[in-house]
């Protein structure tokens, strides 16, 4: 079933409305200035309640489940793609801090990451681990009541505007898996508290908005009692059992994108005269819209299946891997189309089909490459269930 509850379909509006007047008309510009996202529009989203959309009433959250985030991230991405990531970090540290954090560390943060009055970053990935993500080098020694870290990360996105910074580290290096853990770095908005924390911005083709950094850690000391759970070397699995609800939550941004690309490409279709006649009268792009229509759908489908199997407590990581595989390429292609519909003005900065094609970039390299999705989805496929 595809039919939407008439809660969701209530966020869902009030997501859209958000989009529309206050997203959209400032997206290009922003995108085109390489600027942050405002804090005044960060506000606006904080004033939804987007940021406790999936976290249970008794902590404070709207309790609206995947499904809700799902629709969500679609409206937001479909009016500039890194809005739509703008809840995820704090999503999936309040799911990680609700499995797994002490009491003292739920009371202490979940309140200002369920209100959005701290925004949350992750840091995994390092300059000799990204797909291999056990392959960190950045290490936690305990020193009493601290842990001191030293070592770099990349990629983490968010990060100059987090508080909030959970964070990949070696506590062991008799273990591979075992030896890692997900310490909550605290820092002041804004800011890197250096020289023990310092930082240098990533330049990157798309994606403005979300800045990405490269961190710097010089014996940083970061209290014990921000081990994620108390316990060591437990982070590979803390971190594992969000994965789904994360390439499910990508894939809808991907979905939202792709949606933006093919309603501005219908848009221009019609209106573009050549030849005495709409292009849109001419086989070759009408077959193109046809392709970009079913192939959107396609996965807006499989996505909402996901969902629903996460809202109901079942496993679905294979779904997952499948979904963030297929919305990941179809919105790249669906991205390459629309710049080509518009010809030579797909390839003019200005557009905003030209920042929709710079954003897919990303697509199939974020939240796990097209080549681990079809490794995790083969190895499931052919070892798991021979």
């Amino acid at each position: 079933m595809s039919e939407l509850s008439e809660e969701i379909r209530q966020m869902q509006e009030a997501a859209r409305t958000f989009a529309d007047k206050e997203v959209e008309p400032v997206a290009q510009a922003l995108h085109l200035a390489e600027a942050e996202i405002p804090d005044d529009l960060l506000q606006k989203l904080c004033d939804l309640g987007i940021f406790g959309l999936t976290a249970p009433e008794e902590v404070g959250g709207l309790d609206m489940g995947n499904l809700a985030a799902a629709v969500v991230t679609e409206e937001l991405s479909r009016a500039w793609f890194s809005v739509g990531a703008l809840p995820a970090r704090n999503w999936a540290l309040i799911e990680i801090l609700l499995r797994n954090g002490t009491a003292e560390q739920k009371q202490r943060f979940l309140p200002d990451l369920i209100s959005g009055r701290k925004q949350a970053a992750h840091s995994g990935t390092e300059p000799e681990a990204g797909s291999d993500a056990a392959n960190i080098k950045t290490t936690a020694v305990k020193d009493a009541d601290h842990y001191i870290l030293n070592g770099t990360k990349l990629w983490c996105t968010h990060a100059r505007r987090a508080e909030v910074i959970s964070c990949f580290v070696r506590t062991s290096k008799d273990h591979k898996h075992a030896g890692i853990s997900l310490l909550l770095i605290e820092k002041p908005r804004g800011e890197f508290p250096g020289p023990e924390f310092t930082a240098q911005k990533l330049n990157t083709v798309g994606y403005h908005g979300m800045h990405s950094y490269q961190l710097f850690f010089d014996n940083l000391k970061v209290p014990v009692a921000n081990l994620v759970g108390g316990v060591e070397g437990l982070a590979f699995r803390q971190l594992m059992a969000t994965y789904e609800f994360a390439r499910m939550q990508f894939a809808f941004r991907c979905i939202g994108l792709a949606q933006a690309a093919f309603d501005k490409a219908r848009d221009y279709a019609a209106t573009r005269v050549q030849f005495g006649k709409t292009i849109n009268s001419f086989q070759a792009v009408r077959f193109k819209l046809a392709d970009m229509s079913t192939g959107i759908e396609a996965a807006r489908q499989l996505g909402y299946m996901v969902a629903r199997k996460l809202d109901r407590g079942e496993r679905a990581d294979l779904e997952a891997g499948q979904l963030k595989l297929f919305a990941a390429e179809m919105a790249q292609k669906v991205c390459q189309e629309a710049v080509q519909i518009h010809g030579g003005m797909g390839f003019a900065v200005e557009t905003a089909v030209n920042r929709y094609w710079r954003d897919s970039g990303l697509l199939t390299i974020g939240e796990g490459t097209s080549e681990i999705q079809r490794e995790v989805i083969a190895r499931r496929l052919v070892e798991e269930r021979g």
